[in-house]
């Protein structure tokens, strides 16, 4: 099995020095991807129509976020993965990490965003939030920091760390009507 993730991440990352204008591109969506979109959900707090519902998604796509990173530090406690331009599989673009490769915490926290609006039926975002998370995942394998399964890894903790979240953190409660209330 690492033969084919390494296959397929070495002809992702072999693209990357190809095109000036496409390596620009994937270098900004992995540096500045997920700031963006968290700055894209803090956004919609003042949003008009459901103010109560948006919210409460808000909060949601927060604490998934958290969610999921924490659950990538418990993974990491298990997994220690080298990074595949230290295995010989990729060029890197950008400055090397000392952070262990599998899980990627870029795509956990892009997919934590995306599944949260996605699972409390906000689609309409939820597809643009999808959109970008695709982005800042093969942005991740193209500049040479993640092999495929790594950036997959992340997003399937992500998508976890929602659904947790929406299995716990429920709209309407006190607690919600507390901090959706704020501002």
């Amino acid at each position: 099995m690492y033969e084919l993730d390494a296959a397929v991440t070495h002809a992702i990352n072999s693209v990357a020095g190809s095109n000036a204008l496409i390596d620009l591109v994937m270098i900004w969506a992995s540096i500045i991807g997920v700031p963006l979109l968290v700055l894209a959900v803090a956004g919609q707090w003042w949003r008009r129509g459901d103010r109560q519902h948006t919210r409460h998604v808000l909060i949601a796509a927060g604490l998934s976020f958290l969610l999921g990173l924490a659950l990538n530090q418990l993974v990491l406690l298990f997994v220690h993965r080298m990074r595949p331009y230290d295995a010989g599989v990729t060029h890197l673009l950008l400055a090397s990490s000392v952070d262990p490769s599998f899980p990627s915490d870029h795509a956990t926290a892009a997919f934590a965003i995306a599944a949260a609006f996605l699972l409390h039926k906000m689609h309409r975002l939820g597809f643009w939030f999808l959109a970008a998370a695709a982005l800042v995942m093969v942005s991740r394998v193209y500049v040479g920091t993640h092999y495929v399964s790594d950036v997959l890894g992340g997003a399937l903790t992500g998508t976890i760390a929602a659904m947790a979240v929406r299995a716990f953190y429920r709209e309407g409660t006190r607690a919600d009507r507390l901090i959706t209330g704020i501002l």
